[in-house]
């Protein structure tokens, strides 16, 4: 899936929108559905849109400004959608002393994205995150999953190259 910085269009399919429906059917009527609602909207989708909690609202009976309270509330929801490689740096303590902040502004600089935006293209997305406990590494980003650590701006671009 395409994305960019803003104004992502949606582009659900028939397939997404009917397995949403069969889970809201399943458990609309337990109680605290809303979260495992939602996570699974999230699985099938990959993000929340407005579309998407809009549907949650209007076949749950819950109010829209509910569904969004908690898709802002929580960090496990992403209002947008994200990059092929999720890009994440670690903005903690440990890793911002030692140079994290360097790192992200060069992602920033070589992407053309903020956080939480995702390329043009597609290929990448970027967040910050608080830590990732690998502290005796830092400054840490992880893409993937896969951490990289005892980091310095100019190991980015090289870093980023194998994922182009």
């Amino acid at each position: 899936m395409a994305c960019k910085k803003q104004g992502v269009p949606f582009a659900g399919t028939e397939e997404q929108r009917d397995e949403l429906l069969k889970v809201i059917s399943e458990l609309k009527d337990e109680k605290g559905a809303l979260m495992p609602i939602m996570q699974k909207a999230q699985e099938i989708y990959g993000y929340l849109p407005i579309e998407v909690q809009a549907m949650i609202s209007d076949e749950t009976g819950i109010p829209l400004e509910k569904v969004y309270g908690v898709s802002t509330f929580y960090s496990q929801f992403a209002l947008q959608p994200k990059g092929k490689n999720q890009i994440s740096v670690c903005l903690g303590t440990a890793c911002y002393v030692k140079g994290s902040g360097e790192i992200f502004k060069k992602l920033e600089e070589l992407l053309g994205i903020t956080n939480g935006e995702c390329t043009p293209d597609g290929k990448f997305s970027l967040d910050s995150c608080r830590c990732v406990g690998a502290c005796g590494l830092a400054p840490v980003m992880m893409i993937n999953g896969e951490v990289y650590g005892r980091l310095t701006a100019d190991d980015i671009p090289g870093i980023i190259a194998k994922y182009e």
